[in-house]
């Protein structure tokens, strides 16, 4: 197998016809407890490996690598278009990409929190986002799609996917947690069940991107219900380096490309 196509990945039905990849950990050089394709230049990974690990996902996606672009992620809820690669250092700080340049491709990191990618095929926009619980909860998804539109897009067109995400089962939060999400809309506590643990809940955070994705209006949305805690083969996972303490963990990276 060549090296270009050597990353694996997993495809969304809902965006074919759009190059896209929720890339797994498998096929790439980093060692370890990143092994192998770790996409994380925030984590303490050889530098030298995730750059080779982006390359190939970039070339997955028929772009140069310089044309591969991922924000520096900050767990909010802002999007930001682009047009053109940044210049050296100044990568934006925000969770969301959205662009019409073809020739550019989009890309967002994570390792529980949820990956999100969307194409307008009619318009010739593209997006992605870094949803995990503030996010999702502060309006991400709605911020995404926002900056869709206002680069030509139709909220009714737009199909969007979640990737690799952390799974009710797998996500215990505390009570103070729920709070939160009750002091927003009260209607959001369906999105937790009781956990065996006492003043502890299940937090189906899939489900509650789903809602926000239909209540903002995208055409079609697909959930690819696989939950990056359980399936260690294939994901990386935030929490479950936690539970292990673990001294880092990798990053996995979605992404979209918009033809040349």
């Amino acid at each position: 197998m060549s090296e270009e196509i050597s990353c694996a990945a997993i495809r969304a039905p809902a965006l074919d016809g759009a190059p896209h990849a929720f890339f797994t950990r498998q096929g790439g050089v980093s060692q370890g407890v990143y092994a192998t394709l770790n996409g994380g230049v925030g984590s303490r990974d050889d530098p030298a490996a995730v750059a080779e690990n982006r390359a190939r996902m970039a070339r997955a996606l028929g772009v140069a690598p310089a044309r591969f672009l991922v924000p520096y992620q900050i767990h909010s809820a802002e999007a930001q278009a682009v047009a053109a690669p940044w210049a050296e250092g100044e990568r934006p700080r925000c969770d969301g990409l959205v662009t019409a340049t073809p020739g550019l491709a989009l890309g967002v990191t994570g390792a529980d929190c949820g990956v999100l990618l969307f194409v307008d095929f009619s318009a010739g926009v593209i997006g992605a986002a870094h949803a995990g619980w503030k996010g999702a909860l502060t309006g991400m998804v709605e911020a995404l799609v926002s900056a869709m539109e206002a680069l030509g897009a139709r909220r009714a067109n737009i199909a969007a996917a979640l990737g690799p995400t952390i799974g009710p089962k797998n996500y215990e939060v505390g009570s103070e947690f729920i709070a939160r999400f009750e002091a927003e809309d009260p209607s959001f506590a369906r999105f937790f069940a009781p956990s065996s643990k006492p003043g502890h809940f299940l937090f189906d955070l899939p489900g509650f991107i789903d809602m926000r994705a239909r209540r903002a209006g995208v055409g079609r949305f697909e959930n690819l219900g696989l939950d990056t805690y359980a399936d260690e083969t294939r994901f990386y996972s935030y929490r479950r380096t936690t539970h292990r303490k673990e001294p880092d963990y990798g990053r996995l990276v979605a992404a979209i490309a918009l033809p040349a």
